[in-house]
């Protein structure tokens, strides 16, 4: 009786266990660079199906076991030698890279995006460098983009030096000439990955004024000490530098808007962890609330009430200074 326990219980927790990495490989084949969708789509197919004859009728289950996991970290091996590239036939808004030079504290940002839109799809695509003085730096604010209810929201970080100049970078999908956005594609490296360095004009606007439907933003003041907001600072910047080069895959999961900010923040000792307010990025500035980062003396209902900006930016429209204009009256932490 126990035996049979055992090899029952074996099969209950192997059965799903296979299922998820027979759907995964055979995704991963469709979401290849094999050529042809149509031989993508033929050879996905005859992997699941000849996964389940060989379980189904093969009489020795040890061995198919064995050889089936055999073929599925060959599949895994090929899978992750699939190389990203900086190299295609981009989407306009996401064509030009931003990069970096820094001559001690002065760090010098290259092609800033600031583009003037007439509708999303129409607008004169226009960059700019700027010089940041590193000892000017004294904000950091995140910026909290909703557009599919309360859990998901995009999630970008701003820096302010001197309480005028602003820079803000939006950790992005990368995408091709025709191609839309989609959360399984996501997860099978069909996207690259981009750090667009941005005015807040560009970003921010974009979002509540030409956006339809149009997505909620909401600006939180943070606290962060002038030493962490100079080392997450210059975390970004190493980071675009870095993919001017080497290019790097996005993926739903691991490496998106809300994941490589706290891997950014770990990187020099933050306090930030991945939880599932994380992963569920709408909860993102629940969770800096609740490590103290933002403005504490008011309940966080009330802060993200106030911190809504959709009214502002609508109001004060191209203004040279919207940046200054969008934080007028919100909640501000001491530092």
């Amino acid at each position: 009786m126990m035996r049979e326990l055992i090899r029952h219980s074996t099969v209950a927790f192997l059965f799903p266990v296979i299922g998820l990495m027979t759907t995964w490989a055979s995704l991963a084949i469709y979401y290849s660079n094999l050529g042809r969708e149509s031989l993508r789509a033929g050879l996905a197919i005859f992997f699941a199906v000849a996964t389940l004859g060989a379980f189904a009728f093969l009489s020795s289950r040890r061995c198919t076991l064995v050889g089936f996991f055999v073929v599925f970290a060959l599949i895994v091996a090929w899978w992750m030698t699939i190389p990203p590239s900086n190299n295609r036939a981009w989407q306009p808004e996401v064509a030009i890279l931003p990069h970096a030079s820094i001559n001690g504290d002065l760090v010098t940002i290259h092609n800033i995006r600031n583009f003037r839109y007439r509708t999303e799809k129409d607008y004169d695509a226009l960059y700019y460098d700027r010089i940041f003085d590193l000892k000017k730096l004294d904000s950091v604010d995140l910026i909290a983009v909703y557009w599919m209810g309360e859990a998901i929201a995009h999630i970008m970080l701003s820096f302010g030096f001197d309480g005028k100049d602003y820079v803000a970078f939006s950790i992005e999908t990368r995408k091709t000439q025709g191609e839309g956005y989609s959360t399984i594609k996501g997860f099978f490296k069909q996207y690259e990955l981009i750090y667009i360095a941005g005015d807040e004009r560009d970003l921010i606007r974009v979002r509540t004024d030409f956006r339809s439907p149009q997505e909620d933003v909401y600006l939180y003041r943070t606290r962060i000490p002038k030493e962490n907001a100079r080392n997450l600072f210059l975390e970004y910047v190493r980071q675009i530098n870095r993919m001017k080069n080497n290019p790097e895959w996005y993926n739903t999961l691991t490496t998106n808007c809300t994941t490589n900010i706290v891997r950014h923040i770990r990187a020099f000792g933050g306090r930030a962890r991945y939880t599932w307010k994380i992963l569920l990025s709408g909860y993102t500035p629940q969770y800096a609330y609740e490590l103290g980062g933002l403005e504490t003396t008011i309940p966080f209902a009330e802060l993200k009430r106030r911190s809504y900006i959709n009214p502002i930016a609508h109001s004060i429209g191209n203004d040279p200074e919207f940046s200054k204009k969008i934080r007028a009256g919100l909640p501000s932490p001491g530092r």
